[in-house]
């Protein structure tokens, strides 16, 4: 079972319809997913603490942070 919340990318929302729509195909920010679904990002769960409600994947908030 996962200590953070579920990232659903094909989320539906009323506008537009999906975050998918948003984004052209070549779009910066779809390269920036890429890049950070690939980094090493274990240690940071590993010190998440468990605390409170679920917390977000340190790689969902670092591509925010990007």
């Amino acid at each position: 079972m996962s200590r953070f919340v579920k990232v659903n990318r094909e989320t539906a929302y009323l506008l537009p319809p999906s975050v998918q729509e948003w984004l052209s195909k070549n779009h910066l920010a779809r390269y920036v997913v890429d890049v950070v679904e690939v980094l090493e990002l274990s240690e940071l769960g590993r010190r998440y603490a468990g605390r409170g409600s679920d917390a977000h994947h340190p790689g969902t908030l670092l591509a925010l942070l990007i």
